[in-house]
C-alpha cells in the first residue's frame, strides 16, 4: 500500500498546499479520505485511476473536508465509471447529494451506496464496519470535533506466508498454477496421487498493513483506539503547542497532541497534516512532534509514503 496526500491545508489552500484529502492505494482498488475542493484535479495529478477509487470517506461536513465530493462524482459519470462506489460519512452526506441531483447540478450514472453514522449510532457500538472487499476492510469510530466527525482504520488482511520455492521444488511440484493455488490457501494433488497442503510451502500467516485517519479532532480515546499499532496514523497538527487553548477551542490537535496520540497508540509511523495557514513553512511543526515522536514525517501534496 501506499499514502498519497491530496491536500494538506486546513481551512483554506494555499498557494502550496490544497485542502484535505488523502489517497491510500492498494492492490487493485484505492480509497479517499476527506475529498476537500479540487481534490480531483489532485487525484489526476497523482496518477491514480477514477475507475479503481472504492470508497469515499468522509469525516465530517465543513467544506474543507467535503467540498470537492460534488465535482468529483460528476467527473466519473462523465468518464462513464461502471464499478459500484461506496461514500461514508456523518449524517447530511445523503440528503446534500439528493438536493444537488434535484437542481440537475449532480448526474451519477454509476452504482452508489451511501452510509451515514452519526452519533446516536455509536451510542450501542464502540466502531462500526464500513467497508469490505477481498482484501481490505474499513472501520470507524467517532471523534472530538465542534461538530460530529469520523475517524476510520484501514486494514489489509491477513496475507498468507511467504511462499518457498525451494520446498516446492523439492516436492517436485511443478510450476504454474499448481503454484498459485497453493498461494490461495487450497490443497493441491499431484499426478502421482500425492496430496501437498499449503502449509507445506507456506510460511506462517503475515498480518496485513494498517493505516489510521484522524482530521478534525481534539485528542480523544477512539482516535488512540482506531490508532492501535497501526503502521501509520495520519492526524492533523493544526498548530504548534502555544496554541493549545486555541486547539481545543477549535477542536483540533497541536503537533505536540498528534504525537502524543501515536505514542499512547503504539502506532509506527506519524504523518502530520491538516496545517494552518499560518505556517507556511511547516516544518516548524514537524520538529514539535518529532520531538515526542520521531517516527514522524510531514505531509506534502503529491508525495507517496509506501506503507
Amino acid at each position: 500500500m501506499k499514502i498519497i496526500p491530496l491536500g494538506t491545508s486546513s481551512g483554506k489552500p494555499t498557494t502550496q498546499r490544497n485542502v484535505s484529502a488523502t489517497a491510500v492505494a492498494g492492490e487493485g482498488e484505492w480509497w479517499l479520505f476527506d475529498c476537500g475542493e479540487a481534490a480531483q484535479i489532485q487525484i489526476a495529478r497523482a496518477g491514480l485511476s477514477f475507475h479503481r477509487l472504492a470508497g469515499i470517506f468522509i469525516t465530517h461536513l465543513h467544506g474543507d473536508h467535503f467540498n470537492g465530493l460534488p465535482g468529483l462524482l460528476a467527473t466519473m459519470a462523465l468518464d462513464k465509471r461502471e464499478r459500484p462506489l461506496t461514500l461514508v460519512g456523518p449524517p447530511g452526506v445523503r440528503e446534500y447529494l439528493d438536493l444537488l441531483g434535484r437542481l440537475r447540478i449532480l448526474f451519477i450514472n454509476y452504482p452508489i451506496e451511501v452510509l451515514e453514522f452519526g452519533a446516536e449510532h455509536f451510542r450501542q457500538r464502540a466502531s462500526e464496519l464500513v467497508y469490505e472487499s477481498k482484501n481490505y476492510r474499513v472501520t470507524t469510530r467517532p471523534l472530538d470535533h465542534r461538530i460530529f466527525a469520523l475517524g476510520y482504520r484501514l486494514e489489509e488482511k491477513t496475507r498468507p506466508g511467504r511462499f518457498n520455492l525451494e520446498r516446492a521444488n523439492e516436492l517436485g511440484i511443478p510450476a504454474g498454477p499448481l503454484f498459485s493455488k497453493l498461494q490461495s490457501g487450497h490443497s493441491i494433488t499431484l499426478a502421482d496421487g500425492r496430496t501437498i497442503d499449503p502449509g507445506e510451502v507456506l510460511g506462517p500467516p503475515r498480518p496485513g498493513k494498517s493505516v489510521t485517519y484522524c482530521l478534525d479532532t481534539r485528542p480523544c480515546q477512539n482516535a488512540v483506539d482506531l490508532a492501535f499499532e497501526a503502521d501509520w496514523l495520519i492526524y492533523e497538527a493544526t498548530y504548534t503547542r502555544e496554541f493549545t487553548e486555541e486547539a481545543g477551542q477549535y477542536g483540533h490537535s497541536t503537533a505536540a497532541q498528534a504525537a502524543e496520540v501515536a505514542g499512547k497508540a503504539g502506532a509506527r509511523n506519524l504523518l502530520i497534516t491538516h496545517f494552518s495557514s499560518r505556517y507556511p513553512d511547516a516544518r516548524v511543526l514537524l520538529a514539535e512532534a518529532r520531538a515526542l515522536f520521531p517516527r514522524t514525517t510531514m505531509a506534502e501534496d503529491l508525495i507517496e509514503i509506501e506503507v
